[in-house]
């Protein structure tokens, strides 16, 4: 069984500013839950975790629910939430009562989009990741690499709150080696609480167009070594990763890049991981 731990949707039209860059114009075009079966059967994926796509439409988290509810591979939905929100609390509890709503199992809020490195350090974020914890649901952590410091003083300071990394933190993988200067041991630090887990996502469009196997080695090496194959999960960041490689060939560079490891240590990151982390229904 292989989980795809995080993809998204979208349809341009309900508002998606991020997609007008004109470097994105491979990918300014919808993407449908019937896209997405293509794609997840002929890569051998069984389940995924469908994320919500950068804040944009309001109906984005009942709509997202629905292609849960519909869609057989589609085990959770990560919803987008502004964790500043006075009444976050009564806005997941809303979530819930949605068609499809027993199948959040998490939020995110775009922050790497604030440009404060220490943003997650703020009284009003802390008191909604609370929130998030306190509603048994898990925080999708999208940040810069200049804030996994505030990401791992957040996660020490809230040990109720299941944390799961995306992209790694986003690594400067088109440096090559100069990359891992500073954000392995910011990683490993963020690492060192056990409820952060992290999804090998997005490293091949972080590595630019002419990525290779062998840039992503050192790096996968390095989350390796920080959260053990235990804490980490696959995640194919389609259709963002369609900008340098096709679906399938995001899981194969995976496969290719990790360490040597068990066969148990790589069902863990293909699949059972994200079964923990999110509480899927498989």
């Amino acid at each position: 069984m292989i989980v795809d731990a995080h993809h998204h949707l979208w349809r341009p039209e309900r508002g998606y500013a991020w997609l007008d860059d004109p470097e994105l114009a491979g990918i300014r075009r919808s993407f449908t839950p019937d896209d997405l079966c293509r794609e997840t059967t002929a890569a051998g994926v069984r389940h995924t975790v469908l994320v919500e796509g950068g804040r944009c439409h309001p109906d984005e988290v009942p709509e997202f629910l629905g292609y849960a509810a519909d869609t057989e591979p589609i085990a959770g939905v990560v919803a987008w939430a502004d964790v500043t929100e006075p009444d976050l609390p009564a806005t997941l509890a809303r979530y819930r009562r949605l068609r499809g709503g027993e199948l959040l199992v998490g939020v995110r809020s775009q922050v790497q989009g604030e440009p404060d490195p220490g943003y997650l350090d703020r009284p009003d974020v802390r008191r909604g990741l609370a929130a998030v914890a306190d509603a048994g649901l898990a925080f999708d952590l999208v940040v810069r690499a200049d804030q996994l410091p505030a990401a791992a003083r957040a996660a020490r300071d809230l040990p109720d709150l299941p944390i799961v990394l995306d992209h790694l933190g986003k690594p400067r993988i088109h440096a090559g080696v100069a990359g891992l200067a500073g954000w392995r041991d910011d990683l490993a630090a963020l690492a060192a609480n056990p409820r952060v887990t992290a999804k090998l996502s997005g490293l091949v469009t972080e590595a630019g167009p002419d990525w290779t196997v062998a840039a992503l080695r050192p790096f996968v090496a390095a989350a390796v070594d920080a959260f053990g194959a235990s804490r980490l999960m696959f995640g194919s960041d389609w259709p963002v990763c369609l900008l340098v490689a096709d679906y399938r060939g995001v899981r194969d560079a995976l496969s290719a890049a990790l360490p040597p490891l068990s066969a148990a240590e790589r069902d863990a990151i293909f699949a059972r991981t994200a079964v923990r982390v999110y509480g899927l229904a498989v």
